[in-house]
């Protein structure tokens, strides 16, 4: 066992388990192959939502524990180079707590000129950030925006930074970070009734809207089942202004299901709203106003078709999201190791990824899951 300072206990492997293919990219038993590549830059966040920490937030690590821009440069570089990395997402925390996060980025940019790199936000800063960011080679971003009203913004994010936000996300579109995404949890009770008028703010800016199930990775440890709104409803939310269809492109590994978004219709005898309300079917010609994206860990569980690898603030790598264990790459790249023998390290890592959710099955509401020590902000989204 291995504690960090600053940080619950998680249990920290060494040297990663034996068995991995030594040239085979980011695989694991389970026949995945991890692609996308979840970079934490920072633990720290400046705002305090309800569904991920507390209110008087979280110890954070001392800036010495981070990894600096160069060895997150050195870290992506082994990624693309040596295990197949085609993607990259910037995460936290909130990542524009960084101030060398354009440093980050430009260096990333230099080493791979065609990776996309993305970056994960609440979007406060980023109005006065985003050029130098698309300057500094950002591709794309997605922006944490869960109420409309600033009274339940406040309430769920502890803070009243609304107007930032939305700043933030028409300043990114002006920047050509296109197209913006605005990742939404819809919490019963509090806000899940603004899901319909969420998808009509964004289908007007041209925003691409994904709906996120509230997961177990809270810091307060109070997530439930019962008190979640699933996948189903937030479908149903929509069905009350807008019609789905399901979208006809390749989902190939997302974690969003897409649905095509169209005004809603006259009765139609043809559908059956009591089978999963919000979700028909298109009719000739009915070109749709946009898409929308539900993303549903918990009820309609994907972990099958996974491709993500994640490596924390303090460069440790994350095989599963809901993992209990770590292998940690800092000791080794600041010991001078070579690229071949990170990149061993981090395939070891990935070999030993467990089926879903932390476990060898599905299931964040069975009675065997156990939740991570760590919440959300620690890991990196």
């Amino acid at each position: 066992m291995s504690v960090s300072l600053g940080l619950p206990q998680v249990r920290s492997a060494g040297p990663a388990p034996s068995g991995a293919p030594a040239e085979a990219g980011l695989v694991d038993r389970h026949g995945r192959r991890a692609t996308d590549l979840r970079l934490s830059v920072i633990d720290k966040c400046n705002l305090r939502c309800t569904y991920c920490m507390p209110a008087d937030g979280l110890p954070w690590l001392p800036a010495a524990q981070l990894m600096s821009a160069d060895e997150i440069t050195r870290l992506v570089d082994v990624g693309v180079t040596q295990l197949g990395i085609t993607e990259l997402r910037l995460t936290g925390g909130e990542p524009l707590v960084r101030r060398d996060l354009e440093e980050i980025v430009a260096g990333v940019r230099t080493a791979h000129p065609a990776l996309p790199v993305s970056l994960t936000t609440n979007g406060i800063g980023l109005a006065g950030r985003a050029r130098g960011l698309v300057e500094a080679g950002l591709t794309r971003v997605n922006i944490s925006l869960d109420s409309l009203s600033a009274e339940t913004f406040r309430a769920l994010a502890r803070r009243d930074r609304l107007a930032d936000v939305l700043a933030g996300a028409e300043a990114a579109a002006a920047a050509g970070l296109s197209p913006v995404k605005i990742n939404a949890v819809l919490m019963r009770g509090v806000n899940d009734h603004e899901a319909a008028d969420l998808l009509a703010w964004a289908l007007e800016r041209g925003f691409a809207l994904r709906f996120i199930e509230q997961m177990p990775l809270d810091a307060d440890h109070g997530w439930t089942r019962a008190d979640m709104v699933t996948a189903a409803e937030i479908r149903g939310r929509l069905g009350e202004r807008f019609r789905l269809s399901p979208h006809p492109g390749p989902r190939e590994g997302a974690p969003a299901e897409l649905w095509d978004v169209h005004p809603a219709a006259s009765a139609d005898p043809a559908q059956d709203p009591a089978a999963d309300p919000g979700a028909g079917n298109a009719g000739a010609g009915d070109e749709p106003l946009g898409t929308v994206g539900v993303i549903a860990s918990v009820t309609e569980p994907f972990c099958a078709d996974c491709k993500r690898t994640r490596i924390t603030a303090e460069g440790k790598v994350r095989s599963c999201l809901f993992s209990h264990e770590e292998v940690d790459l800092l000791p080794l790249l600041r010991a001078g190791a070579s690229d071949g023998e990170l990149a061993e390290r981090w395939r070891a890592a990935m070999w030993a990824k467990p089926a879903a959710h932390g476990m060898d099955h599905v299931g964040l509401d069975s009675a065997d899951y156990v939740q991570p020590e760590r919440s959300m902000s620690a890991i990196g989204g």
